[in-house]
């Protein structure tokens, strides 16, 4: 789709993004409780260096995070996308495939010959991305997860670079 620019994270972005998950969190795809209304979206852990911003004709869209699932020098060759969401006005857009394909590239550049990410088994609009990008399931753990009274596979999905 024209209008989608995939674009690397800056600090600024923060309030958006912050924003956008709120506006996202579901337990579709979230086993940790909603993010608080005050909190700020980048953290000591994740930066902005580690996010993909999608905007959709100058307005935020969505982002992707990616990170070396690790510290291990023996893992520097993985890197795992942790994080993904797309408002729901830019949803059905194509907006998630270029952020994950834009994640592809990203992680070629930093050297890394795989990437990985975990998904709820139920959250099958995100496993139809994923897929349409290449990933393929490696592993499941049954009912790892309890969401809403019910029980909910962790599915493990990874490709090469």
């Amino acid at each position: 789709m024209s209008g989608i620019r995939v674009r690397a994270a800056l600090l600024s972005d923060d309030p958006a993004l912050a924003r956008l998950d709120r506006a996202t969190w579901s337990t579709l795809h979230a086993v940790a409780p909603p993010p608080e209304e005050h909190r700020d979206f980048f953290g000591d852990r994740c930066g902005p260096d580690a996010h993909l911003v999608a905007e959709v004709d100058g307005r935020t869209a969505g982002y992707i995070r990616l990170v070396p699932p690790t510290p291990l020098p023996s893992h520097a060759h993985v890197r795992q996308i942790q994080g993904l969401a797309v408002d729901t006005w830019a949803r059905g857009r194509g907006v998630g495939l270029e952020l994950v394909l834009a994640a592809l590239e990203a992680a070629r550049g930093q050297g890394a010959r795989r990437v990985t990410l975990r998904v709820l088994g139920h959250n099958t609009p995100a496993r139809r991305l994923y897929e349409a990008a290449g990933f393929t399931v490696e592993g499941v753990l049954p009912g790892e997860f309890r969401l809403d009274g019910a029980y909910v596979d962790d599915v493990f999905m990874g490709r090469a670079l």
